[in-house]
């Protein structure tokens, strides 16, 4: 039997039964697709890479370039929509995809949110407070960045970022030449630095019929540029939560996302949010809506991607989140079972195979009566797990 083609009526609801395609093969896709079975859909993983976090989870798992667009096309024909679950996508993938079913977000979204000149330069033209920033491609280009701007700063690859990669922060005068060297011939984006107390993250949903959903502002903290635990509510004013909110329901309209999209945000010593970056799909800050929410990021994405009414995100008590790195796995598997000793933890593991210093290979959630307490378990919890 010839399967219809969904290309003629996008605007229905994609009820479940029906198939999902997800671009990229991480532990977001797993996680989806975890969600997406529960919720009685189908899904197909496509990447270059095989064996993989999604696969796992997946009815089909393709193995196959983004830039080869016959066999993107092939995929695409077999789904009744498709979403992606990071940014490294090509848009010529997301083209080629949306000639037969859609995309969600679209293309026009990932385009702008996978690199970083296009991205500040949309929020910029829009209004929405950014950080001062200057394209670079030559050392002249940089210098005059600094003295406009100032010192110290920060010098980004434009492009293939993520985790710290790629970005340098300077502090004199006589560190640009190898900074602008260390681009590699890359386009570059010079941001002023920006004196912060905390950064906060908003993971936000919207429908094709606009409805719009955000969960509770999510606070994070980092190590080596990695997020390293994340709990909500985060310790701001509710205005402020407020703004943060209304912040990223700005940036879903005037992007038009239908789907999910995370939102970083800078809080600056004397209170103001800055927008750092946007992510269009499901957030590492988000994993603890899993088990703290009345619905987790992940249904919600596909709630959104998929044309259903939106889940509440009601947090159902104070939540940590503390990410499980690598290293943990230097003196052989980690003790899950001491860190499963406080019944109010979960662990999530991804299915990696191999444990690398700085990779995510799951993490671990907790409830809490006040956030202090989650916090507390989880990092407690995580200790726990190094042999000894």
């Amino acid at each position: 039997m010839n399967r219809p083609s969904p290309i003629a009526n996008r605007q229905s609801p994609i009820l479940p039964g029906a198939t999902i395609g997800v671009l990229g093969s991480g532990q977001l896709g797993r996680m989806f697709a975890i969600a997406a079975r529960e919720l009685g859909y189908r899904i197909q993983i496509y990447s270059p890479d095989n064996d993989t976090p999604a696969g796992h989870i997946a009815d089909k798992e393709w193995t196959a370039r983004y830039d080869d667009l016959e066999k993107v096309r092939e995929f695409a024909r077999g789904v009744d929509v498709v979403t992606f679950e990071f940014e490294n996508v090509l848009s010529i993938t997301t083209d080629a995809v949306a000639e037969i079913v859609s995309v969600r977000p679209a293309g026009r979204v990932l385009h702008i949110t996978q690199q970083r000149l296009r991205e500040k330069t949309f929020l910029h033209d829009n209004e929405f407070p950014v950080t001062p920033f200057r394209r670079i491609t030559s050392l002249t280009e940089l210098q005059t960045a600094a003295r406009d701007l100032g010192l110290p700063a920060v010098l980004k690859t434009a492009s293939f970022g993520y985790d710290g990669k790629g970005q340098i922060k300077l502090r004199a005068e006589s560190e640009m030449a190898s900074a602008f060297a260390a681009l590699n011939g890359a386009e570059g984006i010079y941001e002023a630095f920006v004196d912060f107390e905390k950064e906060v993250s908003v993971v936000a949903a919207r429908t094709l019929s606009g409805e719009f959903k955000a969960f509770p502002v999510f606070e994070n903290s980092h190590s080596n540029h990695i997020l390293d635990v994340t709990f909500a509510p985060a310790a701001i004013p509710e205005k402020l939560a407020r703004e943060a909110e209304k912040l990223a329901r700005g940036i879903l309209e005037r992007l038009d996302v239908v789907g999910l999209l995370t939102v970083e945000m800078f809080v600056t010593n004397d209170g103001r949010l800055l927008v750092n970056e946007l992510a269009p799909r499901t957030h590492n800050s988000g994993h603890l809506t899993i088990d703290a929410c009345v619905t987790s990021q992940f249904e919600q994405q596909v709630r959104a991607v998929c044309g259903l009414p939106l889940g509440s995100t009601e947090l159902r008590a104070p939540a940590a989140m503390a990410n499980l790195l690598g290293h943990l796995w230097q003196k052989g598997e980690p003790n899950w079972a001491a860190a499963l000793e406080d019944p109010a933890v979960k662990l999530h593991l991804y299915g990696k195979a191999v444990a690398r210093i700085g990779r995510k290979m799951g993490h671990l959630t907790a409830t809490g009566n006040t956030t202090r307490d989650a916090v507390e378990r989880v990092t407690k919890a995580r200790e726990r797990v190094v042999r000894r």
